[in-house]
């Protein structure tokens, strides 16, 4: 049977991205992302959907990713899924989705001030931005990508699960 694992979105930064390092002193990165989807229902009535996924980037893109990108602003990603399981510190197992980012391209500025897809200006006296990155050719080892395990999930008072 053929297998395929392969996601591109588009949607906004919801939190600055975290940089950390594997013992190896390979770069990883964890950002948010905010995917909106708008549809008119039966009523005739505008309505929203949005989707929040969680991302992870290796290598020289994930130092690139920190260095340009924060909260609110727009980017596409390409890479595949990934099944995470780990048990939370109260003995609840858990598990999450995570896009794993290949390939990746910032978009214009948050808000429309004049930005389009492309890519944004860099500020005087930066080196403009690359406006697509792929992975390395070997990504980190499942031993490297695992060493510690994913942070837990938050729930809200009264015990409800917050997925985000």
């Amino acid at each position: 049977m053929a297998n395929f694992n392969k996601v591109i979105m588009i949607g906004n930064l919801t939190r600055d991205p975290q940089m950390s390092y594997l013992p190896s002193q390979t770069p990883v990165v964890e950002f948010g992302l905010a995917v909106n989807r708008r549809w008119r229902g039966k009523d005739n009535q505008q309505k929203e959907d949005v989707c929040f996924i969680d991302c992870r980037s290796y290598g020289k893109q994930a130092e690139t990713i920190n260095q340009y990108m924060n909260k609110g602003k727009p980017i596409l990603v390409e890479g595949r899924l990934q099944f995470d399981q780990w048990e939370g510190k109260d003995g609840v197992k858990r598990s999450k989705h995570r896009l794993i980012v290949e390939q990746f391209q910032f978009l214009g500025s948050a808000g429309g001030s004049g930005g389009q897809a492309g890519g944004a200006r860099a500020p005087q006296g930066q080196r403009p931005q690359p406006q697509a990155e792929q992975a390395p050719a070997e990504p980190p080892s499942a031993e490297e990508e695992f060493s510690e395990p994913p942070p837990p999930e938050e729930e809200a008072p009264g015990g409800e699960h917050i997925p985000f």
